[in-house]
């Protein structure tokens, strides 16, 4: 069984011009996806994208059924592996970096799949995280959580256990702080922070010591139906989606006019019920307004239409032109003389 190194297939051995052979390859895989049209693959990472050095992690490309080749590539050193999964065993810092894959179907070649980032953990020293001014917090005070590195580290990353992805800082030496306004119930949890160097960024610390995050007092729950659906529901509702995600792909600024502000989280059903509730009933009314409107509109010009006829016929005679008067005896004989004939 070849290990995982040799399995790996590097582009400079295959041909003299590895930069063309590269380009060559992904303007051919991006024609033929844009005429195939095939959907583009997901690739994750079992058990995450941290891996502890020493520890296994396999890294899997998951297209539709039918696909008759996968492709897992390393972009940073250009080699790829012609095959769906990539298992290793054992972490170490030659497998970090940025993956991605692709499946072809017949002679088609499916759109790459989104990144895949994965970071090797543990290869320095832990960092400590603090609270700011305490780890017991009331509901819509503030908070900052100060991660600090020993080392001169420039870059740093806070995980909320639960969450998928990590609030990173632009660059800030040793220490970098996380502040939390308006401090809600969801903010409660275990935290950890990472140090590491923008120059090797995905060789990076051990995590620090877990910190516990206490919100204390009870927070403001809305009712799951109010008596008018104010436009706040529809805010919290979008905004509570978005937290069941929090923490990922966000960036928090360590400077102290920039402050990361993280929504509650999703409440119980009933306000969902809620949302549903009142979106309906004004679509029910948009819609009984919009036909009481078509028929008065329907109505007034049925009767315009109705009136307008009379008065055209009316105004048509007043026009008409008076047929001539007839002549009398009396006027003949003035034109003739102003006497009448003497028949005696």
């Amino acid at each position: 069984m070849p290990s995982t190194q040799e399995v790996w297939i590097h582009a400079e051995v295959l041909v003299t011009d590895p930069l063309l052979l590269s380009s060559g390859l992904c303007l051919g895989q991006v024609i033929q996806a844009q005429k195939g049209l095939l959907p583009k693959p997901s690739l994750q990472a079992r058990p995450g994208s941290l891996v502890p050095l020493g520890k296994p992690v396999t890294i899997s490309c998951q297209g539709p059924p039918g696909a008759d080749l996968y492709r897992l590539e390393e972009l940073i050193s250009r080699k790829y592996l012609d095959q769906a999964e990539l298992s290793i065993s054992a972490m170490e810092q030659r497998f970090v970096g940025r993956y991605r894959c692709s499946y072809q179907s017949g002679t088609t070649w499916s759109p790459p799949s989104n990144q895949l980032e994965l970071v090797a953990t543990g290869v320095f020293t832990k960092p400590s995280l603090s609270a700011q001014p305490s780890t017991a917090v009331a509901p819509g005070a503030d908070v900052t959580l100060r991660c600090h590195s020993q080392y001169g580290f420039d870059q740093f990353a806070l995980y909320k256990e639960g969450d998928t992805g990590p609030y990173k800082t632009p660059e800030r030496w040793y220490q970098a702080d996380f502040p939390i306004t308006t401090v809600t119930a969801a903010h409660s949890g275990t935290y950890q922070c990472y140090s590491f160097s923008s120059r090797s960024p995905y060789l990076w610390s051990a995590p620090s010591d877990p910190l516990e995050l206490v919100v204390t007092g009870t927070s403001f729950t809305p009712s799951w139906l109010p008596t008018e659906p104010p436009s706040s529901v529809t805010e919290f509702s979008e905004g509570s989606k978005k937290l069941n995600h929090s923490l990922v792909n966000e960036v928090a600024s360590t400077e102290t006019s920039r402050n990361i502000t993280i929504l509650p989280k999703e409440s119980d059903p009933p306000t969902g019920l809620a949302f549903q509730y009142y979106t309906r009933s004004n679509l029910v009314r948009i819609c009984l307004g919009a036909v009481i409107l078509i028929l008065l509109v329907g109505l007034l010009a049925e009767d315009w239409h109705s009136r307008k006829k009379p008065l055209m016929h009316r105004a048509r005679a007043v026009h008409r032109p008076l047929p001539p008067l007839p002549q009398t005896q009396k006027s003949h004989s003035r034109q003739d003389g102003g006497r009448p004939d003497d028949h005696n």
